[in-house]
């Protein structure tokens, strides 16, 4: 027979804050033994392919090593 799974308010904080803010990823609740016993979040960043806003430096531009060639 299953346990049935216990949330107190503790536990129910815990995932509201995992959860908040989270534009992209996911949250993991483990249970064992009918008791969460760990949250995991894992969050990806999205970027889009736009190209970069003026005074950003794309990769490689920098002044280190890039001499002219003539």
């Amino acid at each position: 027979m299953t346990k049935p799974l216990q949330i107190d308010e503790v536990w129910a904080d815990r995932i509201i804050a995992s959860v908040s803010g989270l534009e992209y990823g996911c949250v993991q609740i483990i249970v064992h033994d009918g008791k969460i016993v760990q949250i995991e979040r894992t969050e990806r960043k999205r970027f889009d392919s736009s190209p970069p806003l003026s005074g950003e430096r794309k990769p490689g531009n920098g002044s280190k090593g890039n001499a002219k060639r003539q």
